[in-house]
């Protein structure tokens, strides 16, 4: 772990995007750990919602409800990343959140654009409070955002910001065994549902699958964890 301000002696912003089984909650961790960084997973904030407004009683195809509910939701992220935690009313939902019913539903509240806006702006806020010498969860270090929109909406003029993708075939492959402990030919075809269909559905308001003008693009189809720790690592201590 590095002393002073990340790698540089300054508050560090580092945001990573990339399509659903690329790695990025992972290696996001990882590099923030290894970097005295805080970690925010901007993902789970939209999962929070979708869980939220069933807590409420939300009809999830009324977008306006929704909107209204969200910009009302008291959400606390944990930003540690050895250990990230997700609370919201006082309830730590963190497990929860990764369920199968909020995974179905989560790309209704994802693609309502004035959820979008108003999870930006929290996002934003997240980012900036760990940029203040000796504030937030790294005391100013500063921070790993990673999600949609991180490297194009929220965070635009990060310290680095990174495109993590690798083809379907391994993203598949790794959902797989993380949800089902296999990568077989019928735990593959159980996953995709939740990576393909959801890289569509989100892909409809944001743009998460090809590098915009000045975000750098690592491919972690043939690289293993910790090779794509070092690649990363090494992208953002060039960068500074």
């Amino acid at each position: 772990m590095e002393s002073g301000g990340g790698v540089s002696g300054r508050p560090m912003v580092v945001a990573i995007d990339g399509p659903s089984g690329s790695g990025k909650s992972t290696i996001s961790r990882r590099v923030a750990a290894e970097l005295g960084l805080a970690y925010l997973d901007t993902g789970a904030m939209y999962r929070a919602a979708t869980w939220w407004c069933r807590r409420r009683e939300v009809d999830l195809t009324d977008p306006a409800a929704v909107a209204v509910a969200v910009r009302a939701m008291p959400l606390q992220m944990v930003t540690d990343p050895d250990a990230p935690r997700v609370v919201c009313d006082g309830v730590d939902i963190t497990d929860e959140i990764r369920g199968a019913d909020i995974t179905a539903a989560v790309s209704v509240v994802a693609t309502n654009l004035d959820v979008r806006a108003e999870l930006a702006r929290r996002q934003r806020a997240e980012i900036a409070a760990e940029t203040h010498p000796g504030e937030g969860r790294s005391e100013g270090r500063g921070i790993i955002a990673e999600g949609r929109d991180i490297t194009t909406v929220v965070a635009p003029d990060a310290t680095v910001r990174l495109l993590l993708i690798a083809d379907e075939r391994a993203r598949l492959a790794r959902r797989a065994r993380e949800l089902h402990g296999a990568d077989d030919d019928a735990t593959l075809e159980a996953t995709r549902d939740l990576v393909v269909r959801r890289d569509a559905d989100d892909s409809t308001v944001s743009a998460f699958m090809t590098a915009a003008d000045g975000v750098v693009t690592v491919d972690s189809s043939l690289l293993t964890l910790e090779e794509t720790v070092a690649a990363v690592l090494d992208v953002v201590r060039a960068a500074v």
